[in-house]
Formats: structure tokens, sequence, C-alpha cells
């Protein structure tokens, strides 16, 4: 039985996580979340993990108290959740937790010498250089969670030692607004931007869908889980989410990974790499789909994409700023201080600032900080 720490177990990831783990016949040693208190002691309950993190440190006495009956031990903050990542009875540790608080926990995780599930996307947009050399040092596995990474991943499973790839391609639903020009996404509102039509999401991660951020965000990740340059990786918009990603051989060969929109899929894969059990996903019948559609993206409206292309060719800290403003942005727009439309322009502003190149993964996090102050001076000159 192998044991598993899973960060970001109340979020849609974490929870379907744990469905999995259960069924796979992980123990489950460690479990983490932001500050959802009543869920995470259900869940304690539940798997009877020896610790347990959370972020907010009032949520942490909350939830100290409410399960003073049980031998677990809570932590708090930053540290507790990078203690909990170098749990040293885990084998791996699935990072599911939202923003650039992941990458702290996934190199501690890495320099404890344990695997890595990730789908915590900003640990390689932001720290990617220092995150492939920890891996490699420490010779863990990193082990994409994202279904369109996983599907890549599936499908590079069969390549020669040469590789012999021409492009990667990744395919995205086109969210909510998919047709819309870039005038009519100027008066959107934030029910319409989570409303999304294919996946049930985090806020966040709904939103970023919504102005394609997110498949910006998955191009950068992309690179740097499998070593190809940003003109080898496009995108293509496929409405049905059927296709997750597809690999292209030097003989114009092309790979797909099909399967029903479930993100208990690719959660599994990640966890029982390289095997393959049962899982509860709704089998795929391509005899009920009368058609799979694909269009090019359009980038006039959606120019989050190109600006993560941009700042993966900028390289050093500018996909750090990329994210770091755009992190900031999501939050104005949920708190209402700024439109839709204004969450593109404020990230890319980002990539006008002067960032040296980084010696070290503590100037990402210097550079974050700095970044973030930055947009949320300019949202505020916006009121």
């Amino acid at each position: 039985m192998r044991s598993l720490v899973i960060l970001g177990s109340t979020g849609s990831i974490g929870t379907q996580a744990l469905e999995v783990a259960q069924q796979a016949g992980y123990r489950i040693v460690g479990l983490a979340a932001a500050r959802q208190v009543e869920l995470l002691e259900q869940q304690i309950r539940q798997f009877g993990p020896s610790v347990v993190a959370m972020y907010d440190e009032k949520a942490a006495a909350d939830l100290q108290v409410r399960v003073a009956d049980l031998p677990v031990k809570v932590l708090s903050g930053m540290a507790g959740l990078c203690a909990l990542a170098a749990h040293p009875e885990a084998d791996m540790v699935l990072n599911s937790v939202v923003g650039m608080v992941g990458l702290r926990p996934t190199l501690a995780a890495i320099a404890a010498g344990h695997d890595v599930a990730l789908a915590n996307k900003e640990t390689l947009v932001a720290g990617g250089a220092f995150v492939m050399e920890a891996v490699k040092k420490a010779g863990v596995k990193l082990l994409p969670v994202d279904s369109e990474h996983s599907a890549i991943f599936q499908c590079l499973q069969g390549c020669p030692p040469e590789k012999r790839i021409n492009r990667l391609i990744l395919t995205a639903s086109g969210g909510p607004f998919f047709g819309r020009k870039a005038e009519e996404l100027e008066q959107v509102t934030l029910a319409d931007a989570l409303n999304h039509p294919n996946w049930s999401m985090g806020q966040k991660i709904t939103i970023d869908s919504a102005t394609m951020m997110n498949k910006g965000l998955e191009l950068i990740e992309a690179s740097w889980l499998f070593d190809m340059p940003p003109e080898k990786i496009d995108i293509v918009v496929h409405r049905e989410s059927i296709i997750h990603s597809l690999v292209e051989y030097d003989d114009n060969a092309v790979l797909a990974q099909l399967g029903t929109p479930d993100m208990r899929v690719p959660i599994q894969y990640a966890l029982t790499y390289p095997d393959r059990l049962p899982c509860p996903a709704k089998q795929l019948r391509l005899e009920e789909w009368s058609k799979l559609t694909f269009f090019a993206p359009d980038n006039e409206a959606f120019p989050a994409m190109n600006l993560a292309r941009k700042a993966l060719t900028m390289g050093g800290l500018y996909p750090a700023a990329l994210n770091a403003a755009n992190e900031v942005a999501v939050g104005a727009f949920i708190a209402g201080e700024i439109g839709f439309a204004d969450i593109t322009r404020l990230a890319a502003a980002a990539l006008d600032l002067y960032l040296p190149q980084p010696t070290s993964v503590e100037e990402v996090f210097t550079a974050d900080e700095t970044v973030r102050a930055h947009t949320r001076r300019a949202i505020d000159a916006m009121k």
C-alpha cells in the first residue's frame, strides 16, 4: 500500500483525488487545505491522516479545536505546507493547491525524495527551470495531472528514444465565451465567466479558462514538462473536450488521448503510473458523438495565449510576472473591482517591466511580490 499526501484536498481536484486514491488502495498520510475547515475535518475523520496543514492560521487554530479528540497533528502557514509535503512516510505528494502558493511545497516534496503528481501549474510557470533542475537532481518523478498534459504524457509512452516529436497540440474547450469578439467581452459578468460548458472547477481556474489564460499557462507548463520550445507547441479549440491533447511525430503521425471530460482519469494515471486500473469515469462511446469540432484560437479576442507564449520566449522571470499579475487581476475581477477584459490588460502590463535574469528560486518569489504590488497599484488607479 503506497502512502499519499494531498495538498489542496478540499478543492475540485483534491476531493476527486481522495476518491481515486481510496479506490486505488492508497493510504492517506497527510492532507492540506487553505481555509475550508469543516470539509477538511470531515476528510480527517474519514481518511485518518497523521498530519494535516491549513494555510490560513486562524483556520488552523479552529481545526485544532475541532479534531482535538483525534491523533492528528495540525500544521499551519507556508511552513506547515512545506513540512507536510516533506512527510517522511509519503511515497507521493499530489499538489492541487491553486496559485503561486504551490511552488515552495513542490520543491519541499522533491527535496524530500517524493514523487510529485502535479496539478498546480504555477509551479512550472513561475519556477520551471529550478523545479526541473531539482527533479533531475533528486531523481524523482514529476507526473502531470492536468488533463492536457496527462494526455501528452500518455501519447509519449511509445515514442522512440530520440523522441522524434514534430509538435505538441494542446486542446482548449474555448470556455464560455467561444465565438465572441473582443468588444463583446468588455461587459461580461462574473456569473457569465464562471459558466464553463464542460468542466467543473474552482473560480480562479474557471475564469482563467474564460480568458484563455489557462491555456497559455498550460503552454508554458508543457514546455518545461516535455522539454519543448514554444514554437513547437500549438493550441487548437476543441469544444467537446473529448480529445484532451495530441502529439505529432516527425513522420506526421498524430497520436491523441481521448475520453469523457472527467478529471478522475488523469488523476488516477498520475497516481498509478505506469499501471492502469478500473476507473469510475464514464466510458467513451464514440457512436454517441455525431461530430468532433476543431477551430483555430481567436488570439485577437483572447490575447492571453500569445502573452504566455511571449513570456516564455522572453524567459527568466517573465512567466512568473505574467502569472503574478494574472492572479491579482483575477482576484480583483471576482471582487468586482475591474472588468473582465481588464484581466488580460493587467497581465500584459507585467511583461513591460524590467526584470533581471534570476540566479536562485528566491528571486522568483521576490519578482512575484514586486509584480503583485505593481498590479495592485494599477487596479487602485483604475477606480
